[in-house]
Formats: structure tokens, sequence, C-alpha cells
């Protein structure tokens, strides 16, 4: 684990190397940006970097410091994380007892807390004083995926780092050469995930995933060749996968704006969904204005479900919508 195994933030990962370089390291960081983007990598590889016993630009994976902190043992490193979706105060109280006691290998203590928005309001105001006034030995890193999922004042305490999507063409070239994806799997994944390197690997070894994606495009398909019963018969997928929700969605409406782009101007770089462009130039007989019909119950539907709006009525009213009139 180093900062060469992560694909894409070379900006963020140029400015902690000179923050390591100038001796200008912040006591306190707040790592934000959207699920599985590779903040958390980002976070090991710098703390492990600071641990290294060579004191370079990048962890020397030799000393004992790296080898330790590879198998999660090393002494002066703790990693926080939610438990069944909390990380309780205890957990917070726990830290803060600790960070008096000096560095046992190194001339630092870090500790990182994952989904550090998942702390309850008075966790956090345990961790504002240790913040205000950490022991100089001591480096704390805080991931979350806004800075606004915290109280002003911790956020006031920390250099602030935002991440941002990773290039699609970056995270295509890791799938086709690292994952056996092709080239037009890798292009849908890394396009569906909207940047998460994180997410693009999980997808890419899921079986179920590319599953559903097929079964979701079939019901499509037999509702906008006429199948009325389709969609009552599908109804019982949709419930079944209720909590994948926004992935369905998500796979729905690029559907549906692939079919704009094929119809527009063909089979183009821009369709996502390249491996089924076949059955994109089946459903191509469906209006310009259909489409935008149902690209906009689509997001009306998401927006619905989030305002807690009787899921299965919603998503029979989206399937409703598909039909040709």
């Amino acid at each position: 684990m180093d900062f060469t195994k992560i694909i894409g933030h070379e900006k963020i990962i140029e400015k902690l190397k000179n923050a390591i370089d100038k001796d200008e390291i912040s006591h306190s960081y707040l790592l934000e940006g959207s699920e599985s983007i590779g903040k958390k990598m980002v976070a090991l590889s710098f703390a492990k970097t600071l641990l290294c016993k060579e004191g370079g630009l990048e962890p020397c994976n030799r000393c004992n410091s790296c080898l330790k902190f590879d198998n999660f043992n090393h002494p002066d490193f703790q990693l926080i994380e939610p438990e069944k979706d909390i990380i309780k105060k205890e957990k917070i109280d726990e830290f803060i007892k600790s960070i008096n006691i000096a560095p046992l290998e190194s001339k630092r203590k870090i500790i990182i807390i994952d989904d550090s928005h998942k702390m309850r309001v008075e966790g956090q105001n345990a961790l504002l004083k240790t913040l205000e006034e950490p022991p100089a030995y001591m480096n704390i890193i805080l991931i979350a995926p806004n800075r606004n999922n915290l109280i002003p004042t911790i956020q006031s305490r920390c250099q602030i780092i935002t991440f941002y999507p990773v290039e699609s063409k970056k995270i295509e070239n890791l799938l086709v050469s690292n994952y056996d994806k092709t080239k037009e799997e890798a292009k849908f994944i890394a396009h569906f995930t909207k940047g998460s390197v994180g997410r693009a690997i999980y997808i890419s070894q899921s079986e179920d995933f590319f599953q559903k994606r097929d079964e979701i495009l079939n019901i499509i398909d037999s509702i906008i060749n006429g199948d009325k019963l389709k969609i009552f018969n599908s109804i019982d997928f949709f419930i079944k996968n209720k909590d994948s929700y926004e992935e369905i969605l998500d796979i729905i409406l690029y559907w549906f704006r692939d079919l704009i782009i094929y119809k527009e101007i063909g089979e183009s770089g821009l369709i996502i969904n390249m491996d089924k462009v076949s059955l994109l130039s089946n459903q191509s007989f469906l209006n310009i204005d259909k489409i935008n019909d149902i690209i906009e119950k689509i997001i009306e539907t998401r927006e619905s479900i989030e305002r807690n709006v009787n899921y299965q009525l919603a998503i029979e009213a989206m399937l409703l919508s598909m039909q040709e009139v």
C-alpha cells in the first residue's frame, strides 16, 4: 500500500508530498469526496509514509514500520471505522485518553477516522478539544463524503482536501489491464460509477451486477415493445432489489440517455452501453419526446422514493410511462 497504487488524485498526492518535504504537515486533515473515490487509500498511504523509518516522500515498504503498518499492527497508528453504521462516542473517548501517551516507535501518532460523519454530535464535540489543542506528535485524518456532514467547528480546525471523480479513461484502462474487462464493459463501468475507482473495481468483479443489469434491460425492452403484463410481472424484481434502487434507476437513466444519443448520431464513442448497441437499435423507434418524458419520470421517481413515497407505486408509475402511446 502506497501512493503508486492509487489511480488518479495526482494533485492531492503531490500536495501531501510537498507538505512532507517542507515539513508543513497539518495536525488535522479532512478528506471529503464521494464514496469509494480513493480518500481512504490516500489517507492510509499518507499515514504509512509519515511513519516510515526512511523519512522519504514515499513509504519504503521494507522497514519494520512499513511492515507493521501493512499488517495493521503499528502501535502508533489507529483506524476508527463505524460499527453498525455508527461511530460510538465511547470509541472517541478511548482515542482521546490514549493521545497523551507518547509514540512508542515513531515520531508521530496517527489516527484515521473513516466515515467520520457517522459520529454523533456528542462524539464530534468530544473530538473537538483534541483538534483545538493536539499534541505536537499527533496527526488526525478525518474522512467524510462532505465537510458539511460535520459540525462547523470541526471543519474550521482541519485542512480540507476535496477529492474529485477520477477520469473515466484511467478507470477504463485499469479495468481492461487488471480485471479482464472488454473495452465496452470497462467504458460502461467507468461512466456508471462516476469516477469512483473502488466502486468500479467492485462492479467489475460482481456477477450479480451484470445479471441485474440484463434483467432490467429485458424488462425495459418488453415494456417498450408492448408487453403490458410485464410491468406487473416484474414488480417483484424491483421489490427484491429495493435497497439498491439508486443503482437500478441509474442503469435505466443511462440506458435512455444512450437511446437519445443513438437516435441523434448513431453508434458513437458517447454511448455508454456500447456492449448493448444492437438492443439500442431495436428500441430506436421511440421518438425523442417520448424518451425525454421517460427520463423526466425516472428522475421524478428517484425524488419520490427519497421523499418516502410508496416505493411500489412509484416504480409502477415509472414503468407505465415507458409504454408507447
